[in-house]
């Protein structure tokens, strides 16, 4: 029989916050706009965000794994997995990087 720890409890709470619909949609949206943009034209991509080094390409990977996965819906069951794909982080880096890509 498994327990459930506070922490787990905890982590479930604060991502309960978030569940809603137009954010889940608008997160997909995001991450399928960034997908579609690097896949498009990667080299202008990388020009418009300032080049894909070791800092960016692996936040533009996680954020968009990241919000693919909080966009579709699907909850990690364990609650490390939940604590690394957070919507809380990955939707303002996404965001960020979209923004470098289309208004610079």
């Amino acid at each position: 029989m498994q327990t459930v720890s506070n922490l787990d409890l905890w982590v479930k709470g604060v991502h309960q916050r978030m569940d809603y619909g137009l954010l889940r949609l608008f997160s997909l949206a995001m991450a399928l706009a960034a997908t579609g943009l690097v896949m498009w034209d990667p080299t202008l991509f990388a020009q418009a965000i300032g080049g894909f080094g070791p800092i960016i390409s692996p936040a533009l990977i996680w954020s968009t794994c990241t919000a693919m996965v909080f966009g579709v819906g699907f909850v990690p069951r364990h609650w490390y997995w939940q604590v690394f794909f957070t919507p809380y982080v990955a939707m303002p880096v996404l965001t960020w990087i979209l923004w470098l890509r289309l208004f610079s």
